[in-house]
């Protein structure tokens, strides 16, 4: 049987939420990977069946409660997010806080140094304009170019600048986060350079 890289990724996927399941099933406390690995899992499978992304991301809190990871999970996992195919097509559905709210202090805790992080320092920004034209919401993460975006995504840069290239932009936002694009809505937003050499 010959599967393609996404088939591939996603009976991984079912492999380690199955064993995820198991762990469940006998009262043991699951590690991170796991419990990313079951929800995202279900998430996919809510998605194959129909449910809208709404839905989904409610009952994506309800997998895998607090009591059942490791401690520190729900700190080092602050959000999951995962390509799942619905009728409609493929949405990257975003479920934050999948396994309850972080502990302040507990493992994996951040404390930052006093004073502030200049992100992308030096490089050319710009404004952009993202037009949803779909029927469902579209959430941009951090670090994907402008011209990767869902085709239901219409990206308006407002530089006059023909080096604007979408290909060469992302979103000025800090890493691992997102901005979501309600469906039928136009958002603004600012892209930064992408770095290293052009290809």
């Amino acid at each position: 049987m010959h599967l393609t890289p996404r088939e591939q990724e996603r009976v991984l996927l079912h492999s380690a939420a199955e064993l995820a399941r198991r762990r469940l099933a006998r009262g043991a406390r699951l590690g991170a990977s796991e419990a990313v690995a079951l929800v995202c899992d279900e998430v996919c499978e809510l998605a194959w069946d129909g449910h809208d992304l709404d839905e989904v991301v409610r009952r994506a809190h309800e997998i895998v409660g607090p009591d059942q990871v490791l401690e520190g999970v729900a700190t080092t996992v602050p959000s999951v997010q995962v390509e799942a195919l619905f009728p409609h097509g493929t949405t990257l559905v975003h479920v934050d806080r999948p396994f309850g709210p972080p502990t302040a202090e507990g493992p994996g805790a951040v404390r930052p140094a006093a004073g502030t992080v200049e992100l992308a320092p030096g490089r050319a920004r710009c404004g952009v304009r993202l037009h949803n034209e779909g029927d469902q919401p579209v959430w941009v993460t951090s670090h994907v170019p402008l011209d990767r975006l869902n085709r239901r995504l219409r990206v308006e840069v407002d530089d006059s600048d023909d080096s604007a290239d979408p290909a060469r932009l992302r979103l000025d936002i800090a890493a691992g986060t997102a901005l979501r694009v309600e469906a039928g809505t136009t958002r603004a937003a600012t892209a930064v350079r992408l770095g290293g050499a052009a290809r």
